[in-house]
């Protein structure tokens, strides 16, 4: 009997979002300390602390959906395709990394190694992105990919619900361009629906005032995931003439811009003062905002709205737009520049003494 993909979807959503409900009410109840580090050298927007247990779920209900996919599907031995073995390992090894740095505090040299070893893993999986013809540049490109949306989501970590918006967005698009390209069978529109459904449920603890929050453990796990699907269908994995090819960009940069804008705008401002970017501090684009007087649920209310509107935006391009040219690529590029310096601008706003 055919499979009815819909009931199938919406089922396994539904689950997987009870599921997650449970599994982190009982580590709410047993596990309070993971992720709970009072260390000098880490600067928390925060000052109450809570646990890190978000990311467990994710992982967990990853894991569930390459099952899930196996038993209902005709199309077995996922785990022999290369793409799909390669995105096992490299979630696997952030998770585990991610774990813990929650649970020890990990020196940093060993984060970088391991997300470096993911993209590799990636890269050797037949996961890279494929903009040029040397496959060297292509794969450089790949690495500095990965690496940056793994430090990127935690980096956007920094207030309640901000990363699980911005994340949960991007998991929806990806699933958008799926059904688009009529993919609507793929092991990773399962995945997807896992990790997403995940997401939703982590977020009804992580909403302000959070419960909990998603800790590396979540953040690098989502960030060499969704790092990994973005090459699959927003990069594209065969060289493509100049034109073609900056459709797929700016469908990357609109549907990561949050995590791009953050990340360049901080280590802008943190180069400028003559600090070391790579030191945490209260001067993320979500605490400027929060800094000119608006309150965190609001703050998390904007992200979610403009990172609707660049979902709509990226649909759009690879829906409705038949036809791509060079004025479409500077049109969506200007809508990408003028919130950079939108946001910029915005923390370079002067406020209180506590935004320095």
């Amino acid at each position: 009997m055919a499979l009815n993909l819909p009931l199938f979807y919406f089922s396994y959503f539904t689950l997987v979002f009870v599921l997650s409900i449970l599994m982190n009410s009982l580590f709410l109840k047993f596990a309070r300390t993971l992720g709970i580090r009072r260390s000098e050298n880490i600067i928390r927007w925060s000052d109450i602390y809570k646990p890190a247990l978000g990311g467990i779920t994710f992982y967990i209900t990853f894991l569930l959906s390459l099952i899930i996919y196996s038993l209902f599907f005709e199309q077995t031995n996922i785990l022999l395709h290369s793409e799909t073995l390669g995105i096992l390992a490299a979630c696997t090894i952030a998770f585990l990394m991610g774990l813990a740095d929650d649970a020890y505090d990990t020196n940093p040299i060993l984060k970088f190694s391991a997300q470096v070893f993911c993209g590799i893993i990636l890269i050797y999986s037949g996961i890279s992105i494929r903009l040029f013809e040397n496959d060297y540049i292509n794969y450089i490109l790949t690495m500095l990919w990965v690496v940056g949306i793994m430090n990127a989501i935690n980096l956007l970590d920094n207030m309640d619900a901000i990363a699980s918006i911005v994340s949960l967005n991007a998991l929806i698009t990806m699933v958008c361009l799926l059904i688009i390209n009529k993919q609507s069978g793929s092991v990773f529109i399962t995945l997807i629906l896992g990790t997403g459904s995940a997401l939703s449920a982590f977020l009804l603890f992580n909403w302000f005032p959070s419960k909990m929050y998603m800790g590396d453990t979540g953040t690098q796990f989502l960030g060499v995931f969704m790092a990994a699907l973005s090459i699959l269908f927003l990069w594209g994995t065969t060289p493509e003439p100049l034109l073609p090819a900056s459709r797929n960009v700016i469908s990357v940069l609109l549907t990561f811009a949050l995590p791009i804008i953050d990340t360049t705008t901080v280590f802008t401002n943190r180069i400028l003062k003559g600090s070391s970017p790579f030191v945490g501090g209260k001067d993320h684009t979500t605490h400027h905002l929060f800094y000119l007087g608006i309150k965190e649920p609001k703050i998390a209310l904007i992200f979610a709205g403009y990172s609707a509107i660049s979902l709509v935006l990226v649909v759009l391009i690879n829906k409705y737009i038949q036809e791509w040219s060079i004025l479409y690529f500077f049109i969506f590029l200007g809508y990408f520049v003028l919130s950079l310096i939108a946001f910029f601008i915005i923390t370079r706003i002067k406020k209180k003494e506590h935004a320095a």
